[in-house]
């Protein structure tokens, strides 16, 4: 079967099309390289099986030839990361409401599955424990920017379940938990994790947010792959939002200590305010833990990797990178 992974050269992207490539499918990458990277595909680029493409899901007719070629589409192209969305909102939004518009038009129009990547983001401020896929959201202002990626997925979902229901289109949404792993930008944009490895293996301070004791959970990425496949083969999926996570609670100030520790770095632990970073208008969620029973009752899928075993590993090929 031949795929199409839109932001296949991103984090994710890449690992999932590694994945795909395993399982026996033809593998066509689209990316615009704004925030993907050829060094995350380079080492498939010579495999007979796998087609890249640069290129942006807003161009129209690109997205009509890519998804007349394809059977299945992974939509993972978007605009991610705290930094980036807020820097550039317009184009965030853009990409991710305009961008989505067209690749779930464009797969109606040929009957094509569709695999939407979505965001534990849509929860919002939402005090709920576990977050439950069909849980009310909570949002602050409009006038802080940090909430418009959380708007965007949000519409990205609204669009592809009214497709959906008014034109069958065969459609599952996931909604990721702070997935990490190889491949993850050194730079740590979007990424505690890898902000956290940077910062310990150069021996610098391991700066936490506010008081660190805001709790996230983390998902290794092989794991976030292997609830996106389920998603896009098991057909009781379409239609529905899974969150693809492992439910295990960590506060951002144990995470800080577990890299420090798995590093063997001698770097401090500090705390510095949001809007050191951010800006004085940022607002942040003091727990965000997943439901994670509806994806395993739907597609079987369960997360295995515990969060020690994957920071190694990320670790290593940090380590490996330097």
């Amino acid at each position: 079967m031949r795929v199409l992974v839109t932001g296949g050269a991103g984090y994710i992207g890449s690992h999932l099309a590694d994945r795909l490539l395993a399982g026996g499918h033809d593998v066509v990458v689209l990316d615009n390289l704004s925030l993907g990277k050829v060094a995350n595909i380079e080492h498939n680029l010579h495999n007979p099986r796998f087609r890249f493409l640069e290129g942006d899901i807003l161009d129209s007719h690109l997205m009509k030839q890519m998804v007349d070629e394809c059977e299945v589409v992974y939509h993972l192209a978007a605009i991610v990361g705290v930094t980036h969305v807020l820097n550039d909102p317009l184009q965030a939004m853009k990409t991710n409401v305009w961008g989505t518009g067209t690749v779930l038009e464009e797969a109606s129009r040929r009957g094509r599955k569709v695999v939407l990547a979505s965001s534990s983001e849509v929860y919002g401020k939402s005090a709920a424990c576990p977050l439950a896929e069909g849980d009310d959201r909570l949002l602050g202002s409009t006038g802080v920017a940090r909430w418009c990626y959380s708007t965007a997925k949000a519409m990205d979902e609204h669009l592809a379940l009214a497709y959906h229901r008014q034109r069958k289109l065969p459609v599952t949404i996931v909604r990721y938990f702070n997935s990490y792993g190889p491949r993850l930008d050194p730079r740590g944009y979007g990424s505690v994790v890898a902000r956290f490895i940077s910062q310990a293996l150069a021996g610098e301070p391991l700066t936490v947010h506010a008081d660190g004791e805001q709790t996230r959970c983390f998902t290794y990425v092989d794991d976030t792959v292997e609830g996106t496949v389920l998603a896009g083969s098991v057909q009781g999926a379409d239609g529905e939002v899974l969150n693809i996570a492992r439910g295990e609670e960590t506060s951002v100030r144990e995470l800080a200590g577990t890299i420090r520790d798995l590093t063997g770095s001698s770097s401090e632990i500090v705390c510095v305010p949001y809007e050191v970073d951010y800006g004085e208008l940022f607002e942040d969620t003091r727990r965000r833990v997943p439901a994670v029973e509806k994806a395993e009752r739907i597609l079987g899928f369960k997360a295995h990797v515990a969060l020690t075993e994957g920071l190694q590993r990320t670790i290593d090929w940090f380590g490996n990178k330097a």
